[in-house]
C-alpha cells in the first residue's frame, strides 16, 4: 500500500510542487488508487497531480472525509479534468451550509452544489454507516464521540446559526493483514475518538494514523492527552500534517521520537504487508 501526498499546507521538499491549505492524499492498494479529499484548490491540486506523474483518469473512487472548502475545493477542477464520471463516498451532511465567524463572517463549506458536482462527473454515495469501498478499503462511518471532539464553526438552521458537530467527519480505513492505517483529513471528530472508532469497527490494531489530527490552538492539557491516548492504543507510526499545528507535531515527536514523520506535498508513504 502506497500513500502520495498530493496536497498539504507544505511543500518544497520536492521540486516543483506547490503548498496551500488544505489537504488530500492518494491511496494506492490491492491495484485500486483512492482520492482522499481534494485540497482547497483545484490548480494547486491538478499542479500536483500533473508534476507526480499521475493521472485523474487513474482515481477509481472519490473519498470525502467531511465538508469543508479545504477538503473539497479542489473537486469541480478535478471531475472536470478527468473524461469518465466517478463515485464519491461521504456522509449525508457534506453539503451542509457551512459558517465560520472568526476572524470574520465567511462560507467555509463545499463551494460546490451537489448538483453542479453531478453534472461534471461525480456520482455521491452518502452514507452515515461504515462502507466497503474495495476488498479492505472501508469507510469509518460516523463517529461516535466518547471524549473530547474538535468540532468548529456554525450551520444554519432555519434562520439561526448552530454550533457544526460536524457528523460527517469520517476517516478511511484500509486492512495491513493483522492490522490497519487510518487516513484521517482534519480529525473534527477528535483523534481519540477515530482511533476507538477504528477498534471498534475493524477489531484490528492501528499501525498507522495518516492525516490532519484537528491540534492547532489546542491547549495543552488537549496536546498531552491525545499523545498519552495514542500511545496507550499501540499505534506504531504518525503522519501528522495539515491542521495538526507544530505544537501538535512537537508533541507526538517529543513522545514517538522517529516514528513520527510530518507530511508535505509530494511526501510517499509505504507500507508492506
Amino acid at each position: 500500500m502506497k500513500i502520495t501526498v498530493l496536497f498539504e499546507n507544505h511543500a518544497g521538499f520536492k521540486k516543483g510542487l506547490f503548498g496551500a491549505h488544505g489537504f488530500s492524499v492518494l491511496v494506492e492498494h490491492k491495484g485500486k488508487n483512492i482520492l482522499v479529499d481534494a485540497g482547497s484548490d483545484g490548480k494547486v491540486l491538478l499542479h500536483n497531480i500533473k508534476a507526480l506523474n499521475i493521472s485523474p483518469e487513474e482515481v477509481d473512487v472519490i473519498f470525502l472525509t467531511h465538508g469543508h472548502y479545504d477538503h473539497t475545493g479542489g473537486l469541480e477542477e478535478f471531475l472536470k479534468a478527468r473524461k469518465s464520471s466517478i463515485d464519491i463516498y461521504a456522509h449525508p451532511d457534506v453539503f451542509l451550509r457551512r459558517i465560520a465567524l472568526k476572524p470574520k463572517r465567511r462560507e467555509i463549506g463545499i463551494p460546490f452544489s451537489q448538483e453542479h458536482l453531478e453534472k461534471i462527473g461525480a456520482n455521491f454515495i452518502l452514507k452515515e454507516k461504515p462502507v466497503r469501498i474495495f476488498d479492505e478499503i472501508y469507510t469509518s462511518g460516523e463517529i461516535e464521540r466518547r471524549t473530547w471532539d474538535r468540532a468548529v464553526g456554525y450551520i444554519i438552521s432555519g434562520k439561526k446559526l448552530v454550533k457544526d458537530p460536524l457528523r460527517d467527519d469520517m476517516a478511511l480505513f484500509i486492512e495491513l493483514g493483522d492490522k490497519i492505517a487510518v487516513i484521517s483529513g482534519c480529525g473534527h471528530s477528535g483523534i481519540l475518538n477515530i482511533a476507538e472508532h477504528s477498534w471498534k469497527v475493524m477489531n484490528k490494531p492501528i499501525f498507522a494514523l495518516v492525516g490532519g489530527f484537528h491540534l492547532s490552538g489546542a491547549k495543552k492539557n488537549i496536546l498531552e492527552d491525545a499523545v498519552r491516548g495514542i500511545r496507550t492504543f499501540g499505534v506504531e507510526k504518525l503522519y501528522p500534517g495539515h491542521c495538526t499545528g507544530f505544537d501538535g507535531i512537537c508533541a507526538f515527536m517529543n513522545v514517538f521520537g522517529d516514528k513520527v514523520e510530518p507530511l508535505y506535498a509530494g511526501k510517499e508513504v509505504k507500507f508492506v504487508q
